[in-house]
């Protein structure tokens, strides 16, 4: 890395995190506290231990990246564990230099009988809120000196679920054990549209944003196209995963099928090789169009490098991801974790990887830094929004005054 934007430049800069998934950035003292506590067992009773079994520097496969989900998924159950984990994560991005972040979880996961979706998002809310009230009463925000820091929740739909995921879902194949899978799943998206839009018109929670994670080959977003026009039409922004496991025609689903504001990943954007839809016969123009629709409608790409090496074996050379390609095509990028437990990083790493990979310098790191805040799904008003990045990248100029690097 080029000294004169170390890591503690780095880490000192105010920073977004916009694909950050809940039950995959867990600390791993508080797993074992709370596996104990639930009697879920688990590979490992140290840190060190389930570093070395389970949340690996490298993975083997995705099913292998996503192996670690099952035990904290299985610990996040009820309000008091929910609630820590995400109190939990707030600290970590504060203790990073983080102001602004949006934690995405599917609720689905986590609901039993008297304990629903609803009650799941006021969790992780209540965690969220209270570590934002402490932050926030610091003397150096309350007399504007820093920024304050914020957040949103993005619930999450799941492209396919099996009787395994959880109590809810087995409930619901065998509610709809009559109906073709595809229609089960789309169901599935609808009814947590419809929650996460009552949480936040009818419990005024920051629920911001919808989602749609889940293998992507053969289970195709326009599948659940009526779950997004549900959010569509009560004002939720949308961001779809897209583009990680799939080629680009999956993005463009994502785009004109679902109205994402945002895509989740986007890798194969840029590789006509990637395309496996046969009716598209010139895939060089096929790329170079949709990579013009995205540019001129400023659709973010969240990049998350780190997780994209551990489960993409041609990105585990860093310099090979499309990071760069994006960058010089102006696309409007923003960097991002996915899982700081699962992949082991953080914000300040995921920048450092980018600035010592693609030679990122000053300007294109701001470029990035405002693309996060700008299209962030900010829970206020938008006259709110337009002070709060305001005041953030105040600071982020008066971060680079002090390191000299103005």
């Amino acid at each position: 890395m080029t000294p004169t934007l170390s890591r503690d430049v780095i880490r000192a800069l105010p920073k977004t995190d916009l694909h950050l998934h809940l039950d995959g950035s867990i600390r791993i003292p508080t797993l074992i506290e709370l596996a104990r506590d639930a009697n879920v067992p688990l590979p490992s009773q140290t840190e060190q231990g389930l570093l070395e079994t389970v949340f690996r520097e490298s993975y083997q496969s995705l099913p292998d990246y996503l192996r670690g989900f099952g035990l904290t998924c299985a610990v996040l159950q009820g309000r008091e564990a929910i609630e820590r984990v995400s109190y939990e994560l707030a600290l970590d991005n504060q203790a990073e230099g983080v102001r602004y972040i949006e934690v995405r979880f599917a609720p689905q996961l986590h609901a039993r009988p008297g304990f629903d979706a609803l009650d799941a998002l006021r969790a992780v809310s209540a965690g969220l809120e209270r570590a934002k009230l402490e932050f926030n009463r610091r003397p150096e925000v309350q007399s504007g000196a820093e920024p304050p820091f914020e957040f949103g929740i993005i619930a999450c739909a799941m492209r396919y679920f099996d009787e395994h995921f959880s109590d809810y879902h087995k409930a619901f194949l065998e509610l709809h054990r009559y109906s073709e899978p595809d229609q089960v799943y789309a169901l599935a998206s609808l009814e947590m549209a419809r929650a996460a839009a009552r949480a936040r018109q009818e419990h005024g929670l920051p629920v911001v944003g919808f989602d749609l994670a889940g293998p992507e080959k053969g289970y195709p977003p326009m599948d659940h196209r009526e779950a997004y026009d549900f959010a569509h039409r009560h004002f939720l922004k949308k961001t779809v995963h897209a583009g990680e496991d799939y080629g680009p025609e999956s993005i463009f689903q994502a785009i004109t099928e679902l109205h994402a504001d945002r895509i989740g990943h986007g890798t194969s954007l840029l590789n006509p090789a990637a395309i496996q839809d046969p009716a598209i016969r010139d895939r060089e123009r096929y790329v170079r169009e949709l990579t013009q629709f995205i540019a001129d409608r400023r659709i973010t790409l969240e990049v998350c490098l780190t997780s994209n090496q551990q489960t993409n074996p041609a990105y585990r050379n860093l310099a090979r991801h499309p990071l760069g390609e994006m960058l010089a095509r102006r696309l409007s990028v923003t960097l991002c974790t996915d899982n700081r437990t699962v992949s082991r990083t953080t914000v300040t790493d995921e920048i450092a990887k980018a600035v010592q990979t693609f030679g990122i310098g000053m300007k294109d790191l701001k470029n990035i830094i405002v693309y996060g805040f700008k299209r962030s799904f900010f829970p206020g008003a938008y006259a709110q929004k337009r002070e709060y990045v305001r005041r953030c990248m105040e600071y982020f100029e008066k971060v680079v005054a002090q390191a000299g690097l103005a």
